[in-house]
């Protein structure tokens, strides 16, 4: 008789109840209820991005390493300084009195002379090259810094959308269950209900408003860890951000996934960009095996005479011929090749497990939004109602409760773990926009 009562009171209740269900491709609803202290700033993922990109420090210091690059190409276009040089000689000047305009036209000795160094073998320009290709390469690695930024901002936004999530949760289900405590009350002065049940749901109270303190404590922690990223000055102390936990389908498939990441990504990039630095060091050393050309021209007055003369040497390259630069730079390029050929292979590792990750946390979101959400809350939803009514044993709803707010919890993870795994594709691929 107690089981036909049961079914009969869910019967009666299944219109209603229905109706207040919420359809599966909705996102996890946040109330409406206004926060004790309302934020000085909301802050939507994209503009997380934007603000950790301008002012994370570590970041910054990074980029500098390209202007420091640049400037190296400065130096490395320099030409060499001419040289001036001039003396004079057999000056009396321990004999002031033989200081005389004949004896200084005659005797004395007076010597100017100019200097250069002709560089051979296009050094100049090897070096220039070199260093340009160097800060190309320093660039797509600023830049791979740039994507693990973003995706280390991406996460900690995610888990922020948790937090605040769990807190809406929490606190609705507290209000809920506190006029369930309401209700007990009255039926215990009233008599329908034992002192040993109330006490029981007066101590699931105790877990309710414990859960909610702990969500907010988890909020908290994640928008400080979050901070870090967007720069302790750049929001206020009391910001927050702006957002729901949703499912966001991506359609593209593994093949085009992993072909994007080998055209963008910058490690990759960086990775071949060395390869060719390493080869315009090769260039160089070779060119720094060339002897330079020293030329002077001097002019000198001596006996009433003027004369000049040019002066020419250059190193003969009978032993040092640069052979051990250049057998280094040969070697640096095949490391450099197999470093591109690892990072390419690692490029393609990090698109296919991204990818499974993404595809394992879509299945299990698509197992709660299939029924499982509807189904849990429905049966908590039957079960309150019954015992309201006094149809349903305490132990039945507390039951039915506990495996309701479980599944909320789990569908929220659930979703958060998907959101993460698909900013690890977007950090995987090397760009935001997938196809």
């Amino acid at each position: 008789m107690r089981k036909l009562s049961l079914w009969a009171l869910a019967l009666l209740a299944a219109p209603a109840f229905s109706a207040a269900q919420q359809p599966p491709s909705a996102p996890v609803p946040r109330p409406s209820a206004a926060s004790p202290q309302t934020p000085a700033a909301r802050i939507s993922i994209e503009e997380a991005i934007r603000l950790a990109l301008e002012h994370d420090h570590a970041l910054l210091a990074a980029r500098t390493t390209i202007l420091q690059n640049q400037a190296q190409e400065i130096t490395a276009n320099l030409r060499p300084n001419p040289v001036l040089s001039w003396d004079a000689q057999f000056l009396p000047i321990f004999q002031p009195n033989k200081f005389t305009a004949d004896y200084i036209d005659n005797v004395a000795q007076f010597d100017l002379g100019i200097g250069y160094t002709f560089e051979r073998g296009k050094k100049r320009q090897h070096r220039l090259q070199a260093a340009k290709d160097q800060t190309a390469a320093t660039t797509s690695t600023v830049a791979d810094n740039e994507r693990q930024l973003v995706f280390n901002v991406s996460q900690q936004f995610v888990a922020v959308l948790l937090a605040q999530s769990t807190i809406d949760f929490n606190q609705q289900d507290l209000d809920s269950f506190q006029k369930t405590v309401d209700i007990s009350e009255t039926r215990y002065k009233a008599g329908d209900m034992s002192e040993g049940d109330l006490l029981k749901i007066k101590l699931q109270l105790l877990q309710f408003q414990s859960d909610v303190f702990t969500a907010k404590l988890a909020k908290v922690q994640a928008l400080t860890g979050l901070r870090q990223f967007l720069g302790f000055e750049s929001v206020p102390d009391n910001y927050d951000v702006e957002g729901d936990l949703d499912y966001l389908a991506v359609r593209a498939g593994l093949d085009d996934l992993k072909a994007l990441a080998l055209r963008t990504r910058p490690d990759l990039r960086a990775a071949q960009q060395n390869l060719i630095a390493a080869r315009s060091q090769e260039a160089l050393a070779e060119a720094n095996g060339k002897r330079d050309l020293g030329a002077s021209f001097n002019y000198s007055h001596v006996a009433a005479t003027n004369t000049g003369a040019f002066f020419f040497n250059i190193q003969l390259p009978f032993f040092d011929r640069n052979q051990g630069e250049i057998a280094r730079t040969r070697y640096a390029i095949t490391q450099s090749q197999e470093l591109a050929s690892e990072s390419s292979q690692q490029v393609l590792s990090d698109v296919v497990d991204a990818y499974e990750a993404l595809r394992s946390n879509e299945q299990i979101v698509q197992l709660y939004r299939g029924g499982y959400v509807d189904m849990a809350r429905q049966s908590r939803d039957i079960s309150e109602y019954a015992y309201k009514r006094g149809a349903a044993s305490l132990l039945d709803y507390l039951d039915s409760e506990r495996t309701y707010r479980a599944n909320q919890l789990a569908y929220r993870q659930a979703l958060a773990s998907y959101m993460t795994a698909l900013e690890q594709m977007r950090q995987a691929v090397g760009t935001r926009t997938l196809p």
